[in-house]
């Protein structure tokens, strides 16, 4: 689910680092997977050590010289850290001071008195795809998990029960709609109309929603019973506040950042000039970075002085969100590393080679393309990537919706069934505070869900279109 920088587009684009033929190569990738599960289940070692040593383990089959590997290790690492990292930790500033001043306490008890029961999960499967529709994956995950496990605790639900909806909701809009990057990307390649692609993206998102949010939780929150972590909950650290923000700064606290961002995607669509001064300036202001680091500042103040905090107790606040997000920090980015360690090697070349003999139907085609480099890679961006500059010339003699069909066939393909080698897996799992077998019954089973169903959705579509 990881977004790619200029610099991973780069390498990505660079010669492979072994000359392994795909026989080889395909073992390597099957042994390195083979290893990072086998470390941490059966040795219990720590996913950053496993996924490292399996990064190692898959270059080496691969032949590659090891010097190469650690560059394409240490680079994924870094690139994913450089995106996401600085995100994380403003996000876990963000729900230390809404968990510290009230704030989340507020929200949840809102959420408790209007939606309670059954309704919860549609709730949370709404709010999810409102907040993820102009947001990458992993922001939306840091602003949504506070409220996810204070709802669930509060609220005793399942955890499963309220966190799948909320996962849903938003690797929907990360693999589906635009203004995310992969749809956006596939779009360019494939000469596809961006407002048909987003009308008919969300014809697509609705059912497909609906079925791995809300439905498949009823069975996920069976096949994983589990509570809410407590290491991940930020506590508060004094129950005796004489105040709290209020419901209404709260949230307008929490959706800054999710306005500045879709601010900055409708100027880009509305203006469409790089070089357009209105446009830089919103791109600026709408980056993640900006926007999250916007609502941290503004929050200092709507959450933290509101609730009577003094600057020491800020400050406190601050210092004591990041010690939880350590391992996390690492986790996530050693999945990169191995990532990029797949995709410097080669494998998303040798998926493009098996698949130039298919003989299927193109919107299918594009859908398998996508799903096996998603498989080999880890990467939803980057297997849309692959497969739209594949299926490009197919797109060519396409009518307008049909183009945009086939966006959306590999958008459905680049979210299937994520495993060990996708930053987003660890990410979810050490959120939820589960392990490997469990996130795979609960977030790898939604995700291939959402594929199947919007794959389905999408052949449906074709024949009435």
């Amino acid at each position: 689910m990881s977004s790619l920088s200029v610099e991973t587009l780069a390498a990505d684009a660079a010669e492979p680092i072994t000359s392994a033929g795909n026989a080889q190569l395909g073992i390597a990738v099957l042994a390195g997977i083979a290893v990072i599960v086998l470390l941490i289940t059966t040795f219990k070692l720590h996913a950053f050590l496993a996924l490292t040593i399996g990064s190692l383990a898959l270059g080496a089959f691969a032949g590659a010289p090891l010097d190469k590997v650690i560059a394409s290790f240490t680079t994924g690492l870094g690139s994913t850290v450089a995106g996401v990292g600085v995100l994380i930790a403003l996000g876990a500033i963000l729900g230390k001071l809404l968990a510290d001043s009230g704030g989340a306490d507020q929200i949840v008890d809102t959420i408790l008195a209007k939606a309670g029961g059954r309704a919860m999960p549609w709730a949370m499967v709404l709010i999810a795809s409102v907040i993820g529709l102009p947001l990458f994956f992993e922001v939306g995950i840091v602003l949504l998990i506070p409220v996810v496990l204070l709802v669930a605790k509060r609220g005793n639900y399942s955890l499963m029960r309220i966190g799948i909806p909320a996962l849903a909701g938003l690797s929907v809009m990360h693999g589906l709609i635009p203004p995310h990057p992969g749809p956006l990307v596939a779009i360019d390649a494939l000469g596809a109309d961006l407002g048909v692609t987003l009308a008919l993206g969300v014809v697509v998102a609705i059912p497909t929603v609906i079925v791995a949010g809300p439905l498949f939780s009823r069975y996920a929150a069976r096949w994983v019973d589990i509570p809410a972590p407590d290491k991940m909950i930020p506590q508060r650290a004094s129950e005796d506040l004489s105040k709290r923000p209020s419901f209404g700064a709260t949230v307008t606290t929490v959706l800054l950042p999710v306005v500045m961002m879709l601010a900055k995607a409708l100027v880009d669509i509305v203006v469409d000039d790089p070089e357009n001064s209105v446009q830089r300036a919103a791109d600026v202001v709408g980056s993640p970075l900006i926007a999250l680091l916007t609502s941290v500042l503004v929050g200092l103040f709507t959450l933290g002085r509101a609730a009577g905090f003094t600057k020491d107790r800020l400050s406190s606040t601050v210092e004591k969100s990041l010690a939880p997000i350590a391992g996390v920090l690492l986790i996530v980015g050693a999945g990169g590393g191995f990532k990029q360690t797949l995709v410097d090697s080669g494998v998303g070349q040798m998926i493009l080679d098996f698949s130039k003999d298919w003989s299927i139907p193109a919107l299918l085609l594009g859908w398998l393309i996508a799903v096996a480099i998603r498989l080999a890679t880890g990467s939803a961006t980057v297997a849309t990537i692959s497969a739209a500059g594949l299926v490009a010339p197919l797109a060519a003699d396409m009518s307008t919706t049909h183009a945009a069909l086939m966006v959306l066939a590999i958008g459905a393909g680049s979210v299937f069934f994520s495993h060990v080698n996708d930053a987003g897996f660890w990410l979810v799992k050490e959120y939820f505070g589960m392990n490997v077998g469990q996130t795979i019954k609960t977030w790898s089973v939604m995700e291939t869900i959402i594929s199947v169903v919007g794959i389905g959705c999408v052949l449906l579509l074709s024949l009435v279109l």
